[in-house]
């Protein structure tokens, strides 16, 4: 379906003066005028439930009541809205509620990093301080990993379609097979482990030529990579590597933290002590931009006053929203019902895979869920006629062969099986026109 030719009225300006790099408008061909919760709707009228939210920032839905009614508050009391590292009573709202809620329940004493307002600003600041603190050049990055667009970040990004786009060489990174939970769909062994010995034997051994990383990178779940979920096993096993040959252990939890998972880190429970965990996207709470490092006291402690800084890490209105995020954690409301979407939406994906001859894989954690096809053009032909149909799914993975589904947290049950129910039945259609 070439949704070009579909698309509304009204999108002229866009077209003739937007610059060619926009993407998702041409995935979703309308022009949105306003969005609550889990839906958004046009200027026509016609209402599309979201299992996109905003590439994962939305994790509390559209325009969420708490926190706008926070915002506005703020906004007419005068509050500060841009302060660069400046010290104001919204920053301090905010590290204290995160400290109480997040990081002393866990015996974390990690600081608190702001740069720019982007996951990517997060990763080029925390491979920086990783090679300042080791005095190293090179990172362990992953086969599939995201980890953003500047040159940095995308360096450790291993889709060619991104690195392509560079113009320059992306250097010092050493890429490594990723530990799956499961053996992926078109994938006929594990590789993990086996590669993690075999890269040990290399770090240990002097006459290898292998020098020590600076770092290593890694996503518990990569998102935008297709879902791919790290065992506990593996994540642990590179922790350990990192630690024997003097490097950092930096988890990249932009898309998969912030509570999409069912808990506020997506590697909570493993036994894991990150040196570095990266956060965005969904800290923010309300979709205004916020990008934050916890970084242990011996690492943080190598930065000298104003060495690396950035325009936007003194966003008012994102550390306002960002508190009341953080009161969904004060007890475990919210992730329980995480957990009960989460079973549901795998259990329906499941299904639906065991009863077709098309091979199919559910991979996820909490809510975020995909279901691999093995084949870019179905999905891109589902998510095109979802979007007919008032349901926004984006695909990811290799080729973009894997439908990923991360709709808001508090999306409401009826939304939820509405949006399962539009992206099932396109998919069958789909399959049996095949």
């Amino acid at each position: 379906m070439n949704t070009a030719m579909n698309a509304p009225e009204g999108v002229d300006v866009f077209q003739q003066w937007e610059s060619e790099l926009r993407g998702y408008c041409r995935l979703y061909p309308t022009v949105f005028k306003s969005a609550s919760n889990a839906r958004q709707v046009d200027e026509a009228g016609k209402s599309y439930i979201d299992f996109f939210a905003g590439a994962g920032v939305l994790n509390f839905g559209h325009n969420n009541p708490r926190m706008k009614k926070a915002i506005i508050d703020y906004i007419e009391a005068d509050g500060v809205a841009h302060s660069l590292d400046m010290h104001t009573t919204a920053k301090r709202d905010f590290l204290e509620a995160f400290v109480a809620t997040i990081l002393k329940p866990r015996d974390m004493n990690h600081r608190m990093t702001f740069m720019g307002p982007t996951g990517t600003n997060a990763v080029e600041t925390a491979l920086k301080l990783a090679r300042r603190v080791t005095g190293r050049r090179s990172v362990v990055a992953y086969t599939s990993g995201f980890h953003g667009m500047t040159l940095g970040s995308l360096a450790a990004t291993a889709n060619s379609y991104f690195r392509n786009a560079a113009g320059v060489p992306l250097e010092h990174v050493l890429r490594q097979p990723f530990g799956c939970e499961k053996v992926c769909l078109g994938c006929n062994k594990g590789c993990g482990m086996a590669s993690l010995d075999a890269l040990r034997g290399q770090l240990e051994n002097s006459s290898s030529g292998l020098e020590p990383p600076a770092a290593f990178l890694v996503e518990a779940i990569q998102a935008e990579g297709g879902v791919h979920v790290a065992s506990a096993e593996w994540l642990r096993a590179v922790e350990k590597l990192a630690r024997d040959v003097g490097a950092l252990f930096i988890v990249d939890d932009i898309q998969a933290g912030c509570g999409r998972t069912g808990s506020y880190f997506s590697f909570d429970g493993m036994g894991l002590d990150p040196d570095i965990i990266t956060l965005a996207k969904g800290i923010g709470g309300f979709g205004t931009p916020l990008a934050m490092n916890l970084v242990k006291p011996e690492h943080d402690d190598h930065w000298q006053p104003g060495e690396h800084t950035g325009t936007f890490r003194g966003q008012g209105l994102s550390f306002v929203a960002g508190r009341e995020a953080l009161a969904y954690f004060d007890d475990d409301v919210l992730m329980k019902e995480v957990a009960a979407k989460g079973q549901r939406m795998a259990e329906r994906l499941q299904a639906f895979a065991d009863g077709r001859d098309h091979p199919m894989q559910v991979r996820g954690k909490g809510m975020m869920q995909a279901l691999d096809v093995g084949d870019g053009a179905i999905t891109k032909e589902v998510c095109a006629r979802c979007f007919q149909d008032g349901l926004l799914i984006g695909a990811s993975g290799t080729l973009g062969s894997t439908f990923k589904l991360i709709p808001p947290l508090t999306i409401p049950d009826e939304d939820l099986d509405e949006g399962l129910d539009t992206l099932l039945r396109n998919l069958e259609a789909v399959l049996e026109e095949r």
